[in-house]
């Protein structure tokens, strides 16, 4: 059998072991940052996700990368991580 080799989507030269937030329990008083990561149709996904939160009166915030094929830049990135609770990236084609 051969062996699986992973590779880190991450883009980090020294990859560092995170362990997973827990999921909040509720989004009352949250904010989601949604992002838009530079996919076609990812903007009407983000739309209508965005829709039903505020619905649910959830508040949101949002972002995009300028393509798919780049990562978001710094400030955006920094934005989400002072700003947000919960981050909903679109991923559409």
């Amino acid at each position: 059998m051969n062996p699986t080799t992973l590779y880190d989507p991450t883009d980090e030269g020294a990859p560092t072991r995170r362990e997973r937030r827990a999921p909040p329990r509720a989004l009352d008083g949250a904010v989601v940052a949604l992002q838009d990561i530079g996919k076609i149709r990812s903007d009407e996904f983000l739309d209508h996700i965005e829709r039903l939160l505020e619905e649910r009166g959830v508040r949101t915030i949002r972002s995009a990368k300028p393509t798919n094929a780049k990562r978001a830049p710094t400030e955006t990135l920094q934005r989400i991580a002072t700003e947000a609770d919960v981050v909903v990236q679109a991923l559409a084609d």
